[in-house]
């Protein structure tokens, strides 16, 4: 028999719905994502004001509820359980979803099922692309999450089964590529703005041209963790020695003291996609080796960064492992993923594990798998 999970996200700035539905078999179907993005209301801040941000579900959350159940063709009365990002995240950007989740489940007389928000992202590799050619990865594998808050290593030995190995000791890359940008001026988000300034380095100087160099924070001592403070400050004293920091981003662009030239911001958006990546690439070889795992997962938002796939791609082709992304739209926060990672868990714990959720609150700082700091 078929069943419908509904999914509910709302850890950070996506308020965001889906429907999914389990068969017989492994694959679920997704029967409707939708996601209402906040980028424009924290562009001018260079980042996400957690005040804002919990508004905005607030407005958000009952028409994007509606959106995906009208989508997907499903009623309410359908809907076999609710799976809800717990955290971690925004404590007032969890709670709104939390909230809509449990009261849905309770009027519905279904299963509520709470999922940590990273294991989300590391079920979305089990989501169907577009064209149906990715196929999800083996268990076990080491899985690789990259985005605006965390970088870090697990290993998956199954859809229950995820042991964190280890991340990063301050900034996640995907916050770097914002403060960076924002360094630069360029807006917000960061990641896909300077991928697309590397690639018109690229395009405009060759394979092999040099950007401008930046340090490889590869911490020999460390082999799980990652450390990208030091990166994003030689960013900010590049900027500074060349005059083009841009010291009050509040201002209006013509009151401003001085914009980056395009090819000194596509040398410095390089230099630093480069010197991330190298670092990236280099972890992911060691570890994956280290733990003697056939094949890695990559997810979250970073993953979508088409110079890191490549990157990856080749390393992989060169090792003995295999790569695995997730489709482009699964990268980013979304509900399809919550919703396929509460399916899983509903499918090996059974319907009743879930029907006692009235004490079940929101966790900004929750662990996943956590065995060592690597």
């Amino acid at each position: 028999m078929n069943v419908y999970i509904l999914g509910v996200e709302t850890s950070c700035d996506e308020t965001a719905a889906a429907v999914l539905e389990f068969g017989d078999g492994s694959a679920p179907r997704v029967a409707s994502n939708v996601v209402a993005s906040q980028h424009e209301i924290h562009e001018k801040y260079g980042g996400v004001v957690p005040e804002l941000a919990a508004r905005r579900h607030v407005e958000m959350i009952a028409p994007v509820l509606e959106a995906a159940l009208e989508e997907a063709s499903v009623s309410a009365e359908k809907v076999d359980a609710v799976a809800v990002t717990r955290g971690p995240g925004l404590v007032v950007a969890l709670l709104v979803g939390l909230s809509a989740a449990k009261g849905l489940a309770f009027g519905l007389g279904v299963p509520l099922i709470d999922v940590h928000h990273l294991d989300g992202h590391v079920h979305s590799l089990f989501l169907p692309a577009e064209d149906g050619s990715a196929a999800p990865p083996p268990f076990p594998h080491l899985g690789f999450v990259v985005s605006g808050g965390h970088t870090d290593f697990y290993r998956v030995d199954g859809h229950s089964g995820v042991t964190h190995l280890g991340g990063t000791l301050d900034d996640a890359l995907g916050e770097a590529y914002d403060k960076v940008a924002a360094i630069m001026g360029l807006g917000y988000p960061g990641g896909p703005i300077v991928d697309r300034l590397h690639a018109k380095f690229l395009e405009a100087n060759g394979s092999g041209a040099a950007p401008v160099e930046f340090p490889r924070p590869h911490l020999a001592d460390r082999p799980y963790a990652f450390s990208f403070s030091g990166l994003k400050t030689a960013v900010l004293n590049y900027q500074k020695e060349q005059g083009l920091y841009l010291s009050d981003r509040n201002l209006p662009p013509w009151a401003r003291p001085q914009e980056v030239p395009e090819e000194v911001a596509c040398a410095v958006a390089a230099g630093f996609q480069e010197a991330a990546v190298e670092v990236l690439v280099e972890k992911v070889s060691r570890v994956v080796r280290r733990e003697k795992l056939p094949a890695v997962s990559v997810s979250g938002g970073v993953a979508a960064n088409s110079y890191l796939r490549r990157k990856l791609g080749e390393r992989a082709s060169q090792e003995d492992w295999s790569l695995h992304f997730p489709a482009r739209k699964y990268c980013t926060d979304n509900a399809a993923m919550i919703a396929c990672a509460g399916g899983f868990r509903l499918r090996e714990r059974g319907r009743e594990a879930f029907m006692d959720f009235t004490d079940l609150d929101a966790d900004p700082s929750w662990e996943l798998g956590d065995a060592s700091d690597g």
